[in-house]
Formats: structure tokens, C-alpha cells, sequence
């Protein structure tokens, strides 16, 4: 008598083959998404398998056919909003493409990221979608390259690699914040971002090695220096990693001999903990100071008053990254090209006019 099956033992295309009644190379065909058969076999095969339940080998697949089906990504910080909704436009697109996505966090970590990319070549993946720590240590993502693996970098740019990249319009984006604070009679305007340095900003952007960083200052000087602003550069302040750190950050600026009477903060995260150090401290937004925050996260909205946002379409960015992935994995032959995703201001109460006084 024929041993049933049991969990003991994993269901093989040869017993879904058996199940079906038809031979092992066609229920292959079937369960492997290649090759020609007719409506009525594939049902019979689909349904033999729903049946037994079925699981399908992926390392056997990927030694058949030379691909797994997995897409690897490597975001900077999944407890970011910015990244999970990036994640989930991402992961949206894939599945209908019939992938599966493996995802790595890398903290911002250089060497996370380059553990994080060997591991995901290690499981075969088909194509990868990196955020990119620094942008000046390339070797890891040019070995990716080496390897033959499609890439796609997000939220950070790097031309000389030659590879695409999907990105928001940082720097029309940090001008644009600016100009609204300039509009409304700020000339003292401080720059508050996440990005780790071991020393004060230098004034060079250049020494950040942070693309879609670099490109936000740019924005913000490039701004000012159009309105006649002089020593714009003393007031963009990074290393606002943590709650600790950010309130170390938002101190310095306010006790300052000339404080700046207004604030950009580079995302969602960084936006919540300066809005924090200000409370902590007992200054009232947008009465003692005004604020602007990337990204239009739920607390942005819930604040007294709610906070004035650069508006950034993060899950189509997602959605845009996966797709230029898939069609590389497709065979389209297609130039590398950088995709920025336009924003915009979303005007809110969290920004008005400087104290009397306080606007030169």
C-alpha cells in the first residue's frame, strides 16, 4: 500500500504530477510558470497541488531555471516612514510581477549594508534595490555589477556608477521649504538632519557623503544666497541621530547669540524629535519658532498646530524603483537614468512671520 503523505515528508512535483494524472515534466511546466500547456491541465495540476499543499523547492527552481523569483532590497532605517511606505510600493509591484522581496536594514551602516548585499547575493537573488549609506565607498555596489545582479539605487543618486536610481527632487525641494520661510520674513534658518558626522558642518557640501543630504543643503544655501543671506551655512547642523543627540542639536541653535527663528528638519523621524526638544524646552510652534518637515507622516497631522510638510510621493518612489527593476529583469536594454519624483509644500499652521525684531 502507498505510504501516504505526511508532513514528515515535503509534496515533490512528482507527487503533484501523480495527483493530477499527467506526467512530471508537465506539472514542471505548470508549477515552474514556463513553457505550453492547455487551460484544462494546468487547472487539473493547480488544483492536485492547492490539494496536497503544495510548496515549491525555490533552490531547486533557481538551480533549474538561473532565477529565484527574489528581489533583495536595503533600505537606511525601516523604523523611518519614509523607507516602510518606500518598502510597501516596493513589495506592491513585485508581487504582481510574481517576485518575492527579501528586505535588509542597514541602519545607515557602511559596513551593514555591504553584509546586508553579500548575504542577498548569497541567496541568488534576481535584482537588487539598494538605499545606499555613503556615496563615496562603491566597491560593494560595483562588485553587484560585476556579478551581473540588475541595480537600482533609491533615494540616493551615484552617476558614476552607471546604474539607475529613483530619488525625490531634493534640491527644488529644500529650495522651495526655504523660499516659503523667506517669503514670509525668515532670514535665520536652520537646517536640522539625521546624517551622523564626527565633526560640525564644514560649509563645503561636498565633504557630506549623503546624496540626497548634500542635495537638500545645496537647496537650502543655494536659496538663501539668492536672497542675499549671509553666513547661511552656520545653521545647517547634522548629527540629530537620536532623541539625546537631537536635543543637543536643537539647544546649541536656540541659545545661540542669534538664534535662527526658523527650521527645516531633513525627515519625518528628525522632524519628531526636534518638535520634541522644543517642547521639552517650553517654546511654542510656530510662536517662538517656525518649522517645515519633510515628509507628510501621520503625526505631522495631529500636532498643535499641524506641521507645514515637503509633501514626498515615497510609495510611488517604491513603486518606480521596482518597476525599472523588473523591466531589467524582463531584458528590456535600457540606459541608466535617474528618476526624481517631484513634491510639493503642503502648507500648514506650523509656520509664520519672525517676532518683531527677530527677522534680520
Amino acid at each position: 500500500m502507498e505510504e501516504p503523505l505526511t508532513s514528515k515528508r515535503s509534496v515533490t512535483v512528482a507527487d503533484v504530477a501523480r495527483a493530477a494524472n499527467v506526467s512530471k515534466a508537465t506539472a514542471a511546466r505548470v508549477l515552474g510558470g514556463y513553457g505550453v500547456v492547455s487551460d484544462k491541465v494546468r487547472e487539473q495540476v493547480l488544483a492536485a497541488a492547492a490539494a496536497l499543499e503544495y510548496r515549491p523547492n525555490e533552490l531547486a527552481r533557481s538551480m533549474t531555471t538561473g532565477k529565484s523569483g527574489i528581489i533583495g532590497v536595503v533600505v537606511g532605517d525601516i523604523e523611518n516612514a519614509f523607507f516602510s511606505l518606500a518598502v510597501r510600493g516596493i513589495s506592491d509591484v513585485a508581487r504582481m510581477a510574481g517576485f518575492n522581496v527579501i528586505i535588509a536594514n542597514s541602519g545607515e551602516e557602511l559596513d551593514a549594508e555591504k553584509s546586508a548585499v553579500d548575504l542577498l547575493i548569497g541567496k541568488r537573488v534576481d535584482g537588487l534595490i539598494v538605499t545606499p549609506a555613503r556615496c563615496d565607498r562603491t566597491q560593494h555596489l560595483q562588485d553587484i555589477r560585476r556579478v551581473g545582479v540588475p541595480l537600482v539605487l533609491f533615494d540616493r543618486s551615484i552617476p558614476e556608477l552607471g546604474v539607475d536610481a529613483v530619488t525625490g527632487d531634493d534640491f527644488d525641494a529644500a529650495m522651495i521649504a526655504t523660499r516659503h520661510l523667506l517669503e514670509m520674513g525668515h532670514r535665520r534658518i536652520a537646517y536640522v538632519s539625521a546624517m551622523d558626522t564626527e565633526s560640525e558642518f564644514p560649509g563645503d557640501s561636498r565633504s557630506i557623503t549623503n546624496s540626497a543630504v548634500r542635495e537638500r543643503v545645496d537647496g537650502v544655501l543655494k536659496e538663501q544666497a539668492n536672497a542675499g543671506i549671509e553666513r547661511a551655512q552656520y545653521y545647517v547642523r547634522l548629527g540629530a541621530a537620536d532623541q539625546p543627540r537631537t536635543d543637543g542639536v536643537v539647544k546649541s541653535l536656540l541659545q545661540d547669540d542669534a538664534p535662527p527663528t526658523a527650521l527645516i528638519t531633513s525627515d519625518s523621524l528628525v522632524g519628531l524629535r526636534v518638535f520634541k526638544s522644543l517642547q521639552a524646552m517650553g517654546l511654542s510652534v510656530p510662536r517662538d519658532i517656525s518649522m517645515i518637515s519633510f515628509l507628510d507622516a501621520d503625526w505631522t497631522t495631529v500636532t498643535t498646530p499641524p506641521i507645514t510638510v515637503i509633501d514626498q510621493p515615497v510609495y510611488e518612489m517604491g513603486k518606480k524603483a521596482a518597476e525599472r527593476l523588473i523591466s531589467r529583469l524582463n531584458g528590456k536594454d535600457l540606459p541608466a537614468e535617474r528618476t526624481a519624483i517631484k513634491t510639493c509644500l503642503i502648507k500648514r499652521g506650523s509656520v509664520t512671520s519672525p517676532p518683531r525684531g527677530n527677522s534680520r
